[in-house]
């Protein structure tokens, strides 16, 4: 008898265990089920498993679960994929060739956000329109596309129901939580439906911090009033958009949960393997970082683009030791920073040896990024004449949600000052938030 590779590839599965789905149009003010229910146990045998040969507890993403449930939240429809390298099953096939191999999948088209659904272009760009040579699927490049453009994007793909599958790093300006949102806004204009299927947050989801958004600064980076770090996974960030963002005209939107995650976890306790979402996000220790140092992308120093290790290593030329000395002088808990020169391969400074700091976050349970890189902001304009917004004060703006950061630190305010006039703003999160947590 011959098997097709389609039937082949269907025969062998996607790992996990029964999809859970919440419902359609879950409450904004109550999570679709108690936190409780979620929380892994000794009955659990993929976790029990994978802890008895690793430590690590067994985490199923959405995705695993959906496929081990035979696909049932999508049968009759017409699917098309918002995906990118980081949507991997738990044994690192990616879920477009698991889905197109799959008869139960009517698997017709996929999306692709910034950096492409192969992940091959850099910041600020994508890999446009194309057939995806390993499916024959075609690939429509949505990256800055947004209300009726997008919706007409949908219906010429002629897709019933959009499914989002990426891995996020918890941060306000990590574009990919504003292309879930820009999809779940232009699929009630075509009359879609969404399905988000959800991974870890990596950095945890304990809490929200930094400072909140200021619509009057909204952009790609930033689009409604979150804080800097969410403390939400992509699917509760889903439910959230759902429930106060799209209020007046929800989108029908279905999660498929996680099992096995808590909200204390990082990334390498899930068991899960890494994929960088984004060409410069190469381990969780770079996402761990990434909320405070990538305000550096708006400073005329190096975020470390172009090294082995991005916005963990910061520089320019014209700094020296004197940084370091200054930022470890705040004794910022968690963290220490060592005097570091290197050579960036590409973006700024591209070639040239300059001078700056590394961070070694030691206690990542104290660490704090936000306030570590408004910190390192601080020390840099303090100790180097040179200092500068880059390329020009709206940019430090819209990644900061608002002028405060950047009049603060002209003005010469120092951390403590600076991340107190948040506070109240941050606390009506926090409690806004709390109706959309499903794990505890």
């Amino acid at each position: 008898m011959s098997l097709s590779r389609r039937g082949l590839l269907a025969a062998t599965g996607a790992v996990g265990a029964l999809a859970a789905a919440g419902p359609a149009n879950a409450s904004p003010h109550e999570s679709p089920e108690p936190p409780e229910a979620h929380a892994p146990g000794p009955a659990d045998p993929a976790s029990s498993s994978a802890a008895g040969r690793t430590g690590r507890r067994r985490v199923r993403t959405g995705f695993d679960r959906l496929a081990a449930a035979g696909y049932a939240p999508l049968a009759g429809q017409r699917v098309g994929v918002v995906t990118n390298p980081s949507g991997i099953t738990s044994d690192v096939r990616h879920i477009v060739d698991v889905m197109h191999a799959d008869e139960r999948v009517d698997l017709v088209a996929v999306f692709g956000p910034e950096h492409g659904f192969r992940g091959t272009a850099q910041a600020g760009g994508s890999e446009g329109r194309y057939d995806d040579p390993a499916t024959g699927l075609p690939v429509y490049d949505t990256y800055r596309l947004s209300g009726q453009k997008l919706a007409d994007v949908f219906t010429a793909a002629g897709v019933d129901t959009i499914v989002f599958d990426i891995q996020d790093v918890g941060a306000r300006f990590y574009t990919y939580i504003w292309t879930l949102y820009d999809c779940m806004r232009s699929a009630v204009l075509a009359g879609k439906r969404i399905v988000v299927l959800d991974r870890p947050n990596p950095v945890t989801g304990r809490s929200a911090s930094g400072p909140m958004l200021d619509r009057a600064f909204a952009s790609f980076v930033g689009l409604e009033p979150i804080p800097q770090t969410h403390g939400l996974t992509v699917a509760e960030l889903a439910l959230l958009f759902n429930g106060e963002f799209l209020r007046e005209r929800p989108v029908e939107l279905e999660t498929v949960w996680m099992s096995g995650w808590r909200r204390s976890d990082f990334f390498d306790g899930t068991g899960l393997p890494w994929v960088p979402p984004s060409p410069n996000m190469p381990t969780p220790d770079t996402a761990l970082v990434y909320p405070g140092t990538c305000l550096f992308e708006a400073t005329n120093l190096s975020e470390g683009r172009g090294t082995t290790r991005p916005f963990e290593l910061l520089g320019a030329k014209g700094l020296d030791g004197r940084w370091a000395g200054a930022a470890n002088a705040l004794e910022l808990p968690g963290v220490r920073f060592r005097e570091a020169y290197f050579t960036p391969t590409f973006s700024k400074f591209r070639g040239e040896t300059v001078g700056g700091v590394q961070l070694h976050v030691h206690d990542r349970e104290e660490f704090d990024p936000v306030r570590t890189g408004i910190g390192l902001l601080v020390t840099a304009k303090r100790t180097w004449s040179g200092f500068a917004w880059w390329p020009d004060t709206g940019w430090i703006d819209k990644l900061t949600g608002s002028t405060r950061v950047r009049t603060m630190i002209d003005a010469g305010a120092g951390p403590d000052e600076i991340t107190a006039v948040w506070r109240a703003e941050l606390a009506a999160f926090r409690s806004v938030r709390r109706r959309y947590l499903h794990y505890r």
